[in-house]
This record gives structure tokens, C-alpha cells and sequence, in this order.
């Protein structure tokens, strides 16, 4: 007998054992029922897969009963399983005839694509939408059994209510379902498409929502009172008032992105939601608040509550409702700070939004302006900032010096 299809049972003892589950070795097990009746299980972990509560997916799958599948033909059966298992491939699906529940294919394109998800936010996300809207009515069907009225059962009850939230439920429902597919699980156009070229749900007209930002006017007596403050979470403030920084970029900086004799902060690409780096000149200003956590020799500029880890996305929101301060989010002072921009010191558009880290231009004029203006930017934000703190006493307009 080959060596791969050895094991610690033998015909006789697979003939002899009394109740109980008997290892063969290598997760094959001859399970021996009270009754007599015997049966052969096979345990395999598939790898790179994941359970419904994130623990690695062990599945088993029963092989036939003794009296029909003998030792070598289970042995035998077990091998291709576990081969298929090391590949990553559920053996459960390479049955002839078996597919997949919608609910089972969804959780594993979402974990085969942790990888590329911008952050564990939007991996989140994408499971916990489908988890909401889709699971409770279609999570159970098999995806080849899936059409436009189980996507209409999803996304009508809430298409005009949480029209933003429907889109992306409809966008991860076409997802799962192409992949689906692609696997050979289910033929046909997808019906999400289909509902989306046939009009059949209503037009909606999306309301645009700004994020609520305070007046530029108003800008230095809060900054003032920031300055007076001792938390972390004003200091995190603080800097995100000066750079225009979103709030993932500001507490998710590390001191390695920082070269504070150049006065330079680069962000990296996988940490802005433009996916390009981006360089922030640092200001007297702002060293001035960053330079003296340094001695706390944390990874993170910002450290929160545990040890080298960053503060909490909520950290500076909640301090701006201790202060009284309503109506207004972090978000918001880059708005503040791009209306200051164009309303005194008279910024070009291109420089303002480059401060911001936005792109401008279509992908043909962005290919041609190689630079990120960084010096002009520095003094923008050397402006800005003297405005901020009051140490810049003329708030004048300051047409050509950008």
C-alpha cells in the first residue's frame, strides 16, 4: 500500500471497534455508532478561511458508510479533500451538485479580500451592510437560486429611506453574485445589473451633505482655548486645525513619517483616501505641538489609552462636545480652512485644494503637474496658521504671494 494512503486503522480493526470515534490519522476518523452502524468523517481545515466568528473553518465531511467505502477508498477520498483544503478550495463545494449558500459565498469573498480593503472600517463594512439587508432575507438561498426579485427584496425597503446606504448594499449583493459565477454556481445576467438597466427601482435625488464646520472668523478664540488643554486629544486637535488633515490621517501618524528638521510629514499612499502620498510642510506651529511628544517614544504621534496604539477615532469629536462646542465637526475645519483660503489670503484654487490633498484636474493634467507646489503650499500654511494662533496680527488679503 502507498505510504499516502496509510493510516492507523486496519480492515480488521475498521471491522472490530466497539462505539466511539477512531483515528486513522491526518483528521479521517471511523465514527462507530451505539447501534453498530459505522461511518467514516473526515475534519480538514481550509486554509486561508475563516468561520463566522473569525476562527479558521474547520469543516467535516462525511465519506460514506464502512460497509460500502472501505479503508483505502475513504484514505483515498480523504487525500483529494485535504488537498483541496491546503489550496484554500472548501472541498464541500467540489461536490458534484452542491452550491453555496449566498450567505457562505459572501463571507468568503469578504475574507479573500482583506487584503485589499483601505482599513478594517471597510472591510467591516462591507460584511455588516450585507449582514444587515441581505443575510436576513436571502442569506440561506443557494446563490444559483437568486434572481431580481431576492435583490428587490433587499434593496426596496430601504432604497428611498438609506438611498446611500441601498447603493452600496446593491454594489456588494453584484460582488458576491459575479463571484458566484465565476465559480460556476449560478449562469445568467446579474440580476442587480439588470434592476439597475431596467430602471425598476426609483429615482432618487441624493441630498448632498456637508460636514458641519466652524466659521474661519471663529477659529482663534477655539484654538485659543485647544492651547490651554492638556489631552492628547487636543494636541491631535490642534494639529488637524492647522494642517486641514483628515481625522484617519492626523491619529494614525507615526513618527517615522515625520522629518522634523525639514519640517515635512509624508503620509503614505495606503493612508490617504486618495491612495497617493502626500506631503503636509510642518509649521513652526505645528512642530511647536509635536515635537514634544516625542519623549513619549510611542510609535504613534498621537498614543491613546494603550501603548503604542493611536487614539481613538471618536477621541477629538467627544472633545469638541466637552467644550460646548456644537454643530460642528472635525471634518469640518478643512472646510474652514479652504473657505479662509479662498475668502483672505486669496489662494489659487490649485494650491488650496493641493492642501488638502485633492486631486484636480482630469488624469491628462495630473500627469503633466508633476509638482505638489510644497514650498508655496508652506507658506499658505505658515498664514494660516499665524491667523490661527493670532501671532500674524494683519488678516489682510494676500493677492501674489502664493
Amino acid at each position: 500500500m502507498a505510504t499516502h494512503l496509510s493510516g492507523k486503522l486496519t480492515k480488521r480493526l475498521v471491522e472490530s471497534l466497539q462505539a466511539g470515534r477512531h483515528g486513522d490519522g491526518n483528521g479521517l476518523f471511523l465514527v462507530v455508532d451505539p447501534s453498530g452502524a459505522r461511518r467514516w468523517v473526515l475534519r480538514v481545515t481550509v486554509k486561508g478561511q475563516k468561520n463566522s466568528k473569525g476562527a479558521p473553518l474547520r469543516t467535516d465531511f462525511g465519506l460514506g458508510g464502512a460497509n460500502v467505502t472501505s479503508l483505502y477508498d475513504a484514505r483515498d477520498r480523504a487525500l483529494k479533500y485535504r488537498i483541496l483544503a491546503k489550496q484554500g478550495i472548501n472541498p464541500k463545494y467540489s461536490a458534484v451538485g452542491v452550491i453555496p449558500s449566498f450567505e457562505e459565498v459572501a463571507r468568503q469573498v469578504h475574507h479573500d479580500r482583506l487584503p485589499t480593503w483601505r482599513n478594517k472600517k471597510h472591510g467591516d463594512q462591507f460584511i455588516n451592510t450585507l449582514r444587515d439587508y441581505a443575510f436576513p432575507t436571502i442569506g440561506k438561498r443557494p446563490v444559483s437560486e437568486i434572481g431580481q426579485p431576492e435583490i428587490l427584496s433587499c434593496l426596496s425597503p430601504i432604497w428611498t429611506e438609506k438611498h446611500e446606504t441601498a447603493k452600496r448594499v446593491a454594489q456588494r449583493l453584484k460582488v458576491v453574485l459575479d463571484v458566484a459565477k465565476s465559480k460556476g454556481w449560478r449562469e445568467g445576467e446579474n440580476p442587480v445589473t439588470a434592476i439597475k438597466d431596467a430602471g425598476v427601482l426609483p429615482k432618487v435625488k441624493a441630498k448632498v451633505k456637508h460636514h458641519k464646520a466652524m466659521a474661519w472668523q471663529d477659529v482663534p478664540a477655539f484654538y485659543a482655548d485647544l492651547q490651554s488643554r492638556s489631552a492628547m486629544a487636543a494636541k491631535a486637535l490642534m494639529l488637524t486645525c492647522l494642517t486641514g488633515s483628515r481625522t484617519g490621517e492626523v491619529l494614525g501618524a507615526k513618527w517615522d513619517e515625520m522629518d522634523l528638521d525639514a519640517g515635512l510629514w509624508t503620509v503614505p499612499a495606503e493612508r490617504m483616501k486618495t491612495d497617493t502620498l502626500h506631503r503636509v510642510p510642518l509649521t513652526p506651529a505645528m512642530l511647536e505641538i509635536i515635537e514634544p511628544l516625542k519623549a513619549m517614544q510611542s510609535e504613534y504621534v498621537f498614543e491613546g489609552q494603550k501603548r503604542n496604539a493611536p487614539l481613538s477615532n471618536m477621541s477629538m469629536l467627544m472633545l469638541l462636545r466637552r467644550m460646548k462646542i456644537e454643530g460642528v465637526t472635525v471634518h469640518g475645519f478643512r472646510s474652514t480652512f479652504r473657505d479662509w483660503a479662498s475668502e483672505v489670503a486669496n489662494a489659487p484654487r490649485e494650491l488650496a485644494e493641493l492642501s488638502l490633498a485633492h486631486k484636480i484636474g482630469s488624469d491628462v493634467e495630473r500627469a503633466y503637474a508633476r509638482s505638489d507646489l510644497l514650498e508655496r503650499r508652506r507658506a499658505l500654511m505658515e498664514r494660516w496658521a499665524g491667523y490661527v494662533t493670532q501671532t500674524d496680527n494683519a488678516v489682510i488679503n494676500f493677492i501674489g504671494k502664493f
